[in-house]
């Protein structure tokens, strides 16, 4: 077994410097995007005809949501192209700014009252531009947080990609429970909605600046011909995509149920609006502390047993937990959070080292676009429509079958999982 190197202080400064700067990019991201989320009930009226049922009117604002994540693979070869061709720092840099650009333009969307049929149009061409920059930021940072952290610790360090996707969440679950605090519903309804797309532009021109400071690890040895062509990705590394898809998908989709999808789950089995915002907010900020925890326990067992850890545990309790527990004691918002928490700390074997474990599938020049496109194509199909999807399954009177759904591509998952690598010590490797 090859020893973990020691690294001096100052390089260790410098390399934790730059997992900051890249996390903190990624957490404004992700919190612009998931603005849309938080608060999608009070802006689903403001782009509908007033003829529609608020049922109608909820699929078409998720079926939108879901719609964005078919930007996503384009975003992916887009920035996945930029990041290996011209550097991670500058795939990061622009995808920051486009997102800064789409958070306004959504804060200046006109209603279905202003301009009739234009709206609906408008606030997908909107999200679908979020979509498309979302795409680029997840292989990217995934690269770079992979390739600067400390050699043997790269599951703690790479876990910090979704301490701060996480926390873009939690930050836009709070915002929205801040809000509803200071505005009535009718406010919120009535314009005050746009407020948290002005704080999200805002905020992602101030992480400009910061990924402007960043270093870059493209180096000049790791640039190939072909790099960044899906050309060079399908012809070499077509067999290492598909096992990325399918374990992606199975991750997205589950993610997507329980910080998502959970969110309208819990409000129909009675519990008030402003409890579940409490009730997301406490366990997305347990979610997010217990990252690196994962990560640090993905350094001594391995990715693989990480993910088949996931995969197994998730597959077995989904079902009960959801269907059975959580109706069982829908009179108490605590066990309620708890048994949403107990499912988000299975989930976390494979979160912590989502991006990781892709990374260290790929060669570094193309690595950023075939991280990026994998999960993008997974996250398209599974995850983004997982609210939509569960919706319809609703709305058919089969609810409980979307949980079956959920397990049998868990059950995927764990197959695609049993063909990582065994032994651990590829960990401690360079790649």
């Amino acid at each position: 077994m090859s020893a973990t190197p020691v690294y001096q202080p100052h390089e260790k400064a410098k390399r934790v410097k730059a997992i900051v700067g890249a996390a903190s990019g990624n957490l404004v991201e992700w919190f612009d995007f998931y603005i849309y989320a938080a608060f999608a009930v009070y802006f689903q009226h403001a782009f509908s005809t007033p003829d529609m049922s608020d049922s109608t009117k909820a699929i078409y604002v998720w079926g939108v949501f879901a719609a964005s994540f078919f930007m996503r693979p384009i975003g992916s070869w887009l920035f996945g192209w930029i990041g290996d061709t011209y550097g991670r720092k500058q795939s990061m840099t622009i995808s920051i700014t486009l997102m800064a650009i789409s958070s306004f333009l959504f804060a200046a969307l006109p209603t279905y009252d202003q301009v009739g049929m234009a709206a609906p149009f408008l606030l997908l061409a909107v999200r679908l531009l979020q979509g498309l920059s979302v795409g680029g930021e997840y292989g990217t940072v995934a690269t770079y947080m992979s390739e600067v952290a400390l050699k043997g610790q790269r599951g703690f360090y790479s876990s910090f990609q979704y301490v701060t996707l996480s926390g873009g969440q939690l930050l836009a679950s709070l915002l929205g429970v801040i809000m509803l605090m200071l505005m009535t519903k009718e406010q919120m309804m009535d314009g005050g909605w746009r407020i948290p797309f002005i704080i999200g532009g805002v905020v992602a021109i101030l992480s400009y600046f910061a990924r402007r400071n960043l270093e870059e690890t493209l180096t000049e040895d790791k640039k190939k011909e072909g790099g960044g062509s899906l050309s060079e990705l399908f012809k070499n590394n077509w067999t290492t995509f598909l096992l990325v898809v399918g374990y992606t998908s199975a991750g997205s989709l589950t993610f997507y149920v329980l910080t998502v999808y959970s969110k309208t789950y819990i409000t129909s089995l009675g519990f008030d609006e402003r409890i579940v915002g409490y009730m997301m907010t406490t366990a997305l900020f347990v979610f997010m502390l217990a990252q690196p925890l994962f990560g640090i326990l993905s350094d001594r067992i391995g990715r693989r047993a990480s993910m088949i850890c996931f995969s197994i545990s998730c597959a077995i309790f989904v079902y009960p937990v959801m269907v059975i527990a959580m109706r069982y004691f829908s009179d108490s918002a605590v066990i309620v959070t708890l048994l949403l928490i107990f499912l988000l700390m299975l989930l976390s074997f494979y979160t912590s080292i989502s991006g990781l474990v892709k990374a260290e599938m790929f060669p570094a020049h193309i690595r950023a676009l075939g991280v990026g496109f994998a999960y993008a194509v997974g996250n398209a199909i599974f995850g983004g429509s997982a609210p939509a999807v569960a919706l319809q399954f609703k709305s058919s009177g089969y609810e409980n079958m979307f949980f079956i759904y959920v397990i049998v591509m868990l059950i995927i998952c764990l197959f695609c999982s049993m063909k990582l690598p065994k032994e651990p010590e590829y960990l401690k490797h360079d790649h």
